[in-house]
């Protein structure tokens, strides 16, 4: 059986197609600069060879269709006929609080998901325009969604209210939801499996970091709180996004630079995180070189980083009551050994201690655990996989 997912962004699809007979990928790439001039395929040949395609694409249909004639084609392809795809399943952004888990998509779910749009604007229609180009080019093919903020539906009311007037939850829905829940459920899974343990009765820690980053507390196996909030602002410090911020500090900077919703928006969420303090980029990767180079922002600005994982690390500790376990997954959390050893540093309070010479052989994709055998908490490092989450679902739900 063959599993289509796709991850359709503002501008950008990603792609991967799943043997889940074998339960590997058969095929992946994906699309940039939807919209934009310039905009281009990027794939990986048959012989792990990256492939560059240029191709304008204006619009994302264009570009499902694009990515539907690749998986056909004769030098690239995989698929002697589409018919071959069994499924699609796409990631969702935002499904408020309509989702708490993955759904076939039918019309009655589609019209409930758009009235989520105003929670994620630049997201959640590109999601749809993915999900009706599928429609309009497969139209009996079946079409799963999976949604980020799913995982994140088990989270009490003490933990996702805002402490603002209670009508405008009423009103508007405003309240955490948080984001990476696909990925948080894929790892919270897997180091259960790893580690040979059960979920139930088990605390777990696992920190989400890249250039977007979150941590959730799961709790038997479900969410319990987590660091993203309505949006993906809240919380940890990002490439491009503030984090945790005063809302006072939002409301004088706006009226001593004149900005207006919008830009204060852009400026929170593009021009802030580990750009905005190290002034060179929001790649850790960039940062750590700029350091190396005698950079004193690019100091400030990993040491904040890593900070902030911590105080969240130590909250949610003590929000479930102790923990047993703390997982590093995403680009940052996967393969930067040095954050981690930041983050975990003067831990052994808590439980934690690290093997920071293991600590140092875990990157590129491996697993391993990197606490000492004597540490009270287990510290693992595990590689996520979120499309392949969505593919089982989809598999799952279709069955």
């Amino acid at each position: 059986m063959k599993i289509l997912v796709l991850n359709c962004g503002s501008s950008s699809i990603k792609y991967k197609l799943f043997d889940m007979d074998r339960k590997e990928v058969i095929a992946q790439g994906g699309i940039e600069k939807i919209g934009i001039q310039g905009s281009f395929l990027k794939l990986t040949g048959k012989d792990g060879e990256k492939v560059v395609i240029e191709k304008e694409i204006s619009e994302h249909s264009l570009g499902v269709r694009f990515i539907f004639e690749i998986l056909t084609d004769s030098k690239y392809g995989v698929l002697k006929s589409l018919s071959e795809i069994d499924a699609v399943g796409h990631r969702m952004v935002h499904g408020g609080e309509k989702f708490n888990k993955s759904v076939i998509l039918n019309s009655d779910v589609l019209e409930a998901f758009i009235a989520c749009k105003d929670l994620a604007p630049l997201h959640n229609p590109a999601n749809l325009k993915g999900v009706n180009a599928v429609s309009e080019l497969l139209p009996n093919i079946p079409q799963v969604g999976v949604f980020d903020t799913a995982f994140h539906q088990t989270i009490p009311d003490h933990a996702f209210f805002y402490a603002i007037p209670y009508e405008l939850y009423q009103k508007y829905g405003v309240r955490r939801y948080g984001f990476h829940g696909t990925s948080h459920r894929f790892v919270s899974n897997e180091v259960c499996k790893y580690l040979g343990i059960g979920q139930k009765g088990t605390k777990i820690i696992t920190c989400h970091i890249g250039n977007g980053g979150s941590i959730t507390a799961v709790k038997d196996g479900e969410s319990v709180d987590t660091s993203m909030g309505l949006t993906p602002l809240e919380g940890l410090m990002m490439g491009t996004r503030s984090g945790d911020i005063d809302a006072g500090a939002v409301t004088f900077l706006m009226e001593k630079e004149g900005l207006d919703s919008l830009n204060m928006s852009k400026l929170l969420n593009k021009q802030s995180g580990l750009l905005g303090i190290s002034g060179v980029s929001s790649d850790m990767r960039e940062v750590t070189a700029s350091i190396d180079a005698g950079n004193k922002r690019a100091v400030l600005a990993k040491k904040m980083y890593a900070y902030r994982i911590k105080k969240y690390i130590g909250a949610f500790a003590a929000a479930m009551g102790g923990v047993d376990v703390i997982v590093f997954t995403g680009g940052v959390g996967e393969n930067r050994h040095e954050v981690r050893e930041a983050v975990c540093e003067n831990m052994e309070f808590l439980g934690i201690t690290l093997d920071k010479e293991q600590n140092a052989k875990i990157m590129f994709g491996k697993e391993g655990i990197i606490s000492t055998p004597d540490s009270k908490v287990k510290v693992v490092v595990l590689p996520t996989n979120e499309e392949l989450m969505i593919a089982l679902d989809t598999l799952e739900l279709i069955k």
